[in-house]
């Protein structure tokens, strides 16, 4: 099952087109014992200036500073960087029962990944560069997997644990997702108000994925 909030599709374009450094920020998985879901947000932030300006900026919009698109565009004219600011990323899919949430980081010409992958009681993260997949964990059980800046990260790892209860149950992790998501769009502009959220009650292995991606 799929859901979106608001409309993906009609995605929103802004500021300055340029194609120095990308960033894209939020997916959100909970993986428990009999299925998974996973959210992701849509936003991917493109900026372009002296590196010195760029940090500055990226440090005031990843630390929760920056709260709405308008100040987000005020503070990279204050700093004189260029920005691009899109709501057309997906960054989750699901592939033979196994759900995929991917957030990335490009600068220079060399993009760094981390991609979760996540079935039911079980889940495993891993890097990419230059093509090259290395597992960096593996899991399982029930587990919140956050991928995203540290805010993003402290936002929705806060919003989870204040609503879920001994008593919840898969379809309340799903609802709390939502809302996870809708708080961090509240609480950064770092992360788009649309979103997908997939889910599955597959239990398949996630390390046969994971080598699938490594040998291809």
């Amino acid at each position: 099952m799929a859901y979106k909030a608001e409309d993906p599709l009609k995605c929103r374009i802004f500021f300055i087109q340029v194609l120095e450094q990308i960033k894209m920020t939020l997916v959100i998985a909970f993986i428990g014992k009999n299925g998974a879901v996973m959210t992701g947000d849509l936003r991917e932030i493109t900026f372009e200036g002296e590196k010195q300006n760029r940090e500055k900026l990226e440090k005031d919009l990843y630390n929760g500073t920056i709260v709405t698109d308008d100040e987000l565009a005020k503070k990279a004219r204050e700093f004189g960087v260029g920005i691009t600011v899109t709501d057309c990323k997906s960054k989750i899919s699901e592939r033979d029962g196994i759900l995929i949430g991917e957030v990335s980081s490009s600068e220079g010409g060399v993009t760094k990944k981390r991609r979760l992958y996540a079935s039911a009681g079980n889940h495993a993260i891993a890097e990419i560069r230059d093509s090259e997949i290395t597992l960096t964990s593996h899991a399982k059980g029930s587990n919140l997997i956050v991928l995203g800046n540290d805010f993003t990260k402290q936002v929705a790892n806060k919003c989870f644990k204040d609503n879920w209860t001994k008593k919840s149950t898969f379809q309340d992790a799903i609802k709390i997702l939502i809302l996870c998501m809708e708080t961090a769009a509240r609480k950064t502009a770092s992360v788009s108000k649309q979103f997908f959220l997939i889910q599955t009650t597959s239990n398949v292995d996630v390390l046969k994925i994971v080598e699938k991606d490594r040998n291809n």
